[in-house]
């Protein structure tokens, strides 16, 4: 379960308010189910160039109620697609949130101070079970409210799918 729990990445800084479809416009989700398609298109609308900027293992950063709008699985589905390791914002949307666990996606809700302190190439590292994100770049670092023990499983075995494929019913059932 701990190939998961620590995560560092390379900081890519967004707005507030990002919605699903910022993330994935409908123009391609409703089109294919295919994730690698669909990420050669993530962030088009908001930023035509933020994709071919990403590497594998970067964390989004986010303001306030990141995630707003559809309820479809396809956004954080997508954010994995294209290499994103984690996300970390002020707020989220409460369906997004849930989404990000559901599909294996660490979402993290942070103090508005730290979110502002963090800017675009900052080096993070989160520590999912201590409930802690560094910036190491600059020294600071913050405790979050990590998940309940079950949702980690989740979140750590590559969200619910994968979880029941694996052990056959959800850890609380």
């Amino acid at each position: 379960m701990s190939r998961m729990l620590d995560i560092k990445g390379r900081a890519i800084k967004l707005g507030d308010h990002i919605n699903t479809d910022y993330i994935i416009s409908g123009k391609y989700k409703f089109k294919t189910q295919d994730m690698s398609t669909l990420a050669k298109h993530a962030f088009e609308d908001l930023d035509p160039t933020l994709v071919s900027r990403i590497r594998p293992g970067d964390i989004l950063v986010a303001g306030v109620n990141f995630g707003c709008g559809s309820s479809r699985e396809h956004a954080p589905r997508v954010i994995k697609a294209v290499g994103i390791s984690a996300v970390v914002a002020k707020s989220f949307a409460r369906i997004f949130f849930r989404n990000c666990i559901n599909v294996g996606l660490p979402a993290v809700v942070l103090p508005n101070a730290f979110v502002d302190s963090i800017d675009e190439g900052d080096f993070l590292s989160i520590d999912l079970k201590e409930g802690t994100v560094e910036n190491l770049k600059k020294g600071l670092m913050v405790e979050f409210r990590s998940l309940p023990e079950s949702l980690m499983q989740l979140m750590t075995e590559g969200g619910v799918v994968e979880y029941v494929k694996r052990h056959g019913s959800l850890p609380w059932s």
